[in-house]
């Protein structure tokens, strides 16, 4: 839930769509780690969003997330963003990787090299 202040929206004075994709973002990764108990969180592979119409300055919004299927290693979700009066705002569909806390752990967090290591540039 976030009461859309200022500071949340663009220049048309509406919801900030990285705001609005935040929010997708957390309720569906939420509702994906709910359905394993051993999940100590999960990463976003994939996420498709769609922006039905504009969430109003003054409004409060409200992210929902389902999770529908899970695999081993995945869970396929959708979440959706309603305003104070119940209009669908921002509706979307996300893959995300679930890790354990081992996994977590051992994944090596250095930069990757940087991309043309040299050679004739062709």
């Amino acid at each position: 839930m976030l009461d859309l202040l200022p500071r949340h929206l663009n220049s048309w004075k509406v919801a900030h769509g990285g705001v609005i994709m935040t929010m997708l973002d957390i309720a569906m990764a939420i509702a994906g780690r709910s359905i394993d108990p051993g999940s100590r969180g999960g990463v976003t592979v994939e996420m498709k969003t769609s922006f039905l119409q504009p969430g109003p300055a003054g409004t409060r919004l409200v992210a929902i997330g389902k999770a529908f299927h899970r695999s081993t290693t995945m869970s396929f979700c959708e979440g959706e963003i309603r305003d104070s009066d119940d209009r669908l705002i921002a509706k979307a569909i996300g893959t995300f990787k679930t890790l354990g806390r081992t996994d977590a752990s051992r994944r090596d967090l250095r930069p990757l090299p940087a991309a043309g290591g040299g050679g004739d540039g062709g």
